[in-house]
């Protein structure tokens, strides 16, 4: 039986099944890892990627196919390790893009998806190199083109694309003569493989294949990776970089920036956010640049010389990997003191999954009509081991119990009074963790304040709000101290009321979107926006906060 087209809930579940078959055969993966440094394990770091785009997917598996896609997009993008996990993230941005608005898809989108990711990839490399990743995904896509274009039934279209990668992977030690010497095909495109044969194993309701035996059947020669392992490669380090307030980022021009005084850069992102992965002698060059461009968070430096020792010694003496440190293993009284965390209050999956994405040490839930108490807070804050912490209250009825906190513990507290999730992602991109809490308050107030934000809302009564009569059902838009902004029966006319009594030199807007609204309207929602503001870009994001259908920045 032919199927023609795909929901979020089948991409959700292919993507599971590609996860799960990487992770059947991530040893296979590791023990092929010879390019271009053992800069941890390829596979272990593919994993990882992938896990993250796949749990931030579970999130809004019922929503459709686009949304799926971009969840997937943002996941990995945020959970990218590794050259081969940035990479893999550009192809899910690709899939994203190419299934942006639908609902479900066909073959023929698939394809067209996956072409954009190969083309996004590749521009995601200064220096692109053939024989790996990107050669399969490229492969890959013209295949499926091929394919659609004479037949679009999904499970076709996947059928040429795992064959088409299976040979280009194949073809790797052809075109890379480290690959050659070693006598091993390309780790980064033999992942890739394994995620796209997983997805056509579920597509054709079959288990993940079985796990190949590592380096046995993977054929990778201890001796070059002995040799590989004793040249020194210095230190990957890898960041996402945020732009100042008033500002964007240029991901081309950074990554030129970075091929000055790096390897094996790889830049992905937009004018929002960057991530950045650079090798290099001297990691604190890379972070310095990093911060005269902007902020940065998700700080991760590795020593490549000591993972080359330990990949060594682990495949020297057979080691599985459940004989390995797993990540978060050490006890609480063993992580290190962080010198200055943030604590925010948020309510909804969406903005709680925004606010940790931005590297806030703990997320207390709460808001409207169910404020956190002050022991809450207390308890949170008590929780990071953090020399000083900034408290987000994101809500006006929350910043007096944030201030309690402030005085009831013997820790450095700092409340920047934030009063909805908005002002409190934009205090966060203002953020210099360079500074001390102190002097990031003010910094952070003035970003928070620099937005304007509605919330908007069902009447449940008929009341009096800021001396306007308001009617049980009515659509209600309120500024951030709750003050009336528009009301009207009709909310698409409420929220366009609203809308253009923002004060001139708007640029974006985005819309969180939360109870009793869905995509498509949210869509519908955002289109509508941009006609009352022509030339402003809309923005639309999931919030899941309960209570008020949409909230919405302005900057």
């Amino acid at each position: 039986m032919t199927q023609r087209s795909c929901d979020g809930a089948g991409l959700v579940a292919a993507f599971r099944a590609g996860v799960a078959n990487l992770e059947t055969h991530v040893e296979e993966v590791n023990a092929l890892n010879v390019f271009p440094v053992p800069d941890g394990d390829t596979g272990s770091n593919m994993l990882a990627t992938v896990r993250v785009a796949l749990e931030e997917a579970e999130s809004v598996a019922s929503e459709p196919s686009g949304r799926v896609a971009a969840a997937l997009s943002f996941g990995a993008l945020m959970g990218a390790r590794g050259n081969s996990g940035v990479i893999t993230s550009q192809i899910c941005r690709g899939l994203a893009e190419g299934l942006e608005g639908k609902r479900r898809f066909n073959g023929l989108d698939l394809a067209h998806a996956l072409g954009r990711g190969a083309e996004l990839a590749y521009a995601a490399v200064g220096k692109p190199v053939e024989g790996t990743i990107l050669t399969v995904i490229r492969e890959a896509a013209v295949a499926a083109k091929v394919a659609a274009e004479h037949d679009d039934d999904l499970e076709a279209v996947l059928g040429a694309i795992v064959n088409a990668a299976e040979a280009a992977v194949a073809r790797t030690p052809s075109l890379l003569p480290v690959l050659r010497e070693a006598g091993v095909v390309d780790a980064g495109g033999q992942g890739l493989y394994r995620l796209f044969q997983g997805a056509l194993l579920h597509l054709v309701g079959r288990s993940p294949a079985g796990s190949v035996g590592a380096r046995q059947r993977a054929g990778a020669k201890p001796s070059v990776l002995v040799a590989h392992a004793d040249e020194g490669f210095g230190y990957e380090t890898m960041l996402l970089l945020q732009p100042r307030p008033g500002s964007i980022l240029d991901p081309d021009s950074i990554r030129r920036q970075f091929e000055k005084i790096g390897e094996s850069v790889v830049v992905v992102g937009d004018g929002k956010a960057v991530k950045i992965h650079v090798h290099s002698e001297h990691p604190d060059d890379i972070l310095g640049h990093a911060l005269t461009l902007g902020s940065l968070s998700r700080i991760s430096v590795e020593n490549l010389d000591h993972q080359a020792r330990d990949v060594r010694e682990q495949r020297a003496t057979e080691f599985t990997d459940d004989a390995l440190p797993q990540p978060g293993g050490a006890s609480s009284s063993e992580r290190p003191v962080i010198p200055l965390a943030v604590v925010a209050v948020a309510a909804g999956d969406g903005l709680v999954a925004i606010f940790r994405d931005f590297g806030v040490s703990a997320v207390v839930q709460g808001g409207q009509s169910a404020n956190p108490s002050t022991g809450e807070l207390l308890q949170a804050i008590e929780g990071v081991n953090a020399i000083e912490t900034l408290l987000l209250p994101n809500n006006p009825n929350v910043i007096l119990a944030a201030r309690q906190v402030a005085a009831l513990t013997s820790r450095a507290v700092h409340v920047v009074p934030t009063r909805n999730a908005a002002e409190g992602i934009a205090a966060l991109l203002a953020l210099d963790p360079t500074h001390d809490g102190a002097a990031n308050v003010d910094e952070m107030t003035e970003a928070a304040r620099a937005i304007e934000s509605l919330s908007v809302t069902t009447a449940v009564r008929d009341a009096k709000v800021s001396g306007r009569k308001v009617r049980r059902g009515q659509t209600i838009v309120l500024d951030p101290d709750e003050g009336l902004v528009a009301v009207d029966g009709d909310q698409g006319r409420a929220i366009e009321a609203a809308i253009r009594g923002l004060r001139p030199g708007i640029e974006l807007i985005t819309l969180f979107y939360g109870d009793g609204a869905d995509l498509a309207e949210a869509e519908e929602t955002a289109r509508r926006i941009n006609a009352t503001l022509e030339g402003v870009e809309v923005e639309v994001r999931h919030g899941g906060q309960p209570h008020y259908r949409y909230l919405i920045s302005a900057e």
